[in-house]
């Protein structure tokens, strides 16, 4: 049999595995945690968003450019990961901004059903087995058992970014990669360096307004927290914040400048800024505090609309949801390295990043179905 070797268990990995044993590979999986899919077992924590119920050019756009392999790999979307999930036995509902969620509102179930699959196709799984680059065309692992070089005719590597260490993507297979370019957050929140008066605020969440930098604008909530602004109307801009541009907080979106100015004029007699914000515009709260931090000495009018959010960059890549970098396009043949024949890269180690809200998960499970569809392909033309 033609034998195939996938590094890493995340749901890239497990997809390009359980493609490549559908089409009569033999598999070997090998995951340096002790367990598989930790990364996506926390997101499961929070609901697991597999993807998002809405028209195909609008869910590609969130993407942006990316490599023409992950271009070509999205056409696996949203009518494909219900149809994988429900074959798996789970349940999906789409929420009111159709988003898309297993019923059960927790990855466990789905993953336990999926390793139990892919079992029965007869994938072996090796655990603690951390990649450690080439000797010749076989693959190198530490393992428990000591030092293992394990050849194979095709390899998918599916190692992840460089966020979330303790989950196991740490980025260190990039030093033995060619043509990586470097790590960056994506998905992040932005670091802010607070006065005294906002610590009683921290942990509360900011809604109705909408954050712009550069040409993304998200209406999403996000959180005040002691570190900065967390959460996904966040992480939605963080993309051209990292690229320099200024973030910028619009507190009343669905009034124009003129519709601010009469409210706050009708406020009568001698208020303070704070009670013709709560009178006539009804902000107060976290949404006053904030106007006070960022703020002071502009019109009141023009802090409502264009508050400048001033910053201290990015939260750091280890805390970030998702990398921007990795495998650039130009080390890229579709999704197989130009350098290393028969070796075939899926998810986050590809350079592209997409926003949180189904299009991280989709794009992870479409990258590793298309490297293992390319591996087959490969494998069979040898």
């Amino acid at each position: 049999m033609t034998t195939a070797l996938v590094v890493g268990a995340g749901p890239a990995g497990l997809m390009a595995a359980e493609t490549m044993a559908r089409a009569g590979l033999s598999v070997t999986v090998a995951e340096r945690m002790p367990s598989p899919a930790r990364k996506f077992l926390m997101a499961g924590k929070s609901g697991l968003n597999l993807t998002k119920a809405e028209p195909a050019p609008a869910f590609r756009a969130a993407f942006g450019e990316v490599p023409v392999g992950v271009e070509d790999a999205l056409s696996f979307g949203h009518d494909e990961v219900v149809a994988w999930a429900e074959g798996l036995g789970q349940e999906v509902f789409a929420g009111t901004t159709g988003r898309v969620f297993p019923r059960a509102m927790k990855a466990s179930p789905l993953l336990r059903a999926w390793l139990v699959r892919l079992e029965g196709l007869g994938v072996v799984l090796r655990r603690r087995w951390r990649w450690a680059g080439w000797d010749g065309d076989a693959s190198v692992f530490d393992t428990p058992e000591g030092r293992v070089v394990q050849a194979a005719d095709v390899t998918v590597l599916a190692m992840g970014g460089a966020s979330w260490r303790r989950l196991g993507s740490d980025g260190a297979w990039a030093a033995h990669v060619d043509g990586c370019v470097p790590f960056a957050p994506a998905n992040a929140g932005i670091a802010v360096v607070w006065s005294a008066h906002m610590a009683r605020w921290f942990g509360a969440p900011v809604k109705g307004a909408m954050l712009t930098a550069g040409s993304l604008a998200s209406r999403g909530e996000f959180v005040v927290s002691a570190r900065g602004l967390e959460g996904g109307g966040v992480y939605a801009v963080s993309r051209a914040v990292r690229g320099g541009a200024a973030p910028v907080l619009d507190l009343c979106p669905d009034l124009d400048a003129a519709g601010v100015a009469a409210r706050l004029a009708a406020v009568r007699g001698k208020a303070s800024g704070s009670e013709r914000l709560r009178k006539g515009l009804r902000i107060e709260g976290v949404r006053a505090a904030l106007v006070n931090e960022f703020g002071r000495g502009m019109p009141v009018e023009a802090a409502v609309k264009a508050l400048p959010v001033r910053h201290d960059g990015l939260r750091p890549l280890d805390e970030a949801i998702s990398t921007a970098g990795g495998v650039g396009a130009g080390a890229l043949d579709g999704l197989a390295l130009r350098a290393r024949p028969g070796v075939f890269v899926a998810g986050e180690m590809i350079d592209w990043e997409a926003p949180t809200g189904g299009y991280l998960i989709t794009g992870a499970l479409a990258t590793g179905r298309a490297a293992g569809r390319a591996a087959v392909a490969w494998a069979g033309s040898r």
